[in-house]
């Protein structure tokens, strides 16, 4: 199963993450940049999981947007 990129952060929806620079993920693949994911402590405000690196996506290797995969079932709803 592939990761879904995802091209913003979900906390400041401002920062653009390309799918080859740095963001911090969960492992319902909630999405932050690193500012905010160092704000929140490295954790998850939406399932309380740990935020870790997420791997990079060169062009070779798929390309940007091109997963080959639908969001993600099970995710639990962002907090606002």
């Amino acid at each position: 199963m592939a990761l879904e990129m995802r091209e913003r952060c979900e906390r400041c929806e401002t920062a653009a993450l390309p799918p080859d620079g740095p963001a911090r993920i969960c492992s319902y693949e909630c999405t932050f940049c690193e500012a905010c994911a160092a704000a929140l402590g490295q954790v998850c405000p939406n399932c309380g999981g740990e935020l870790v690196p997420r791997p990079r996506r060169t062009p070779a290797a798929g390309g940007a947007g091109n997963t080959g995969m639908s969001r993600a079932a099970g995710r639990p709803a962002p907090s606002r």
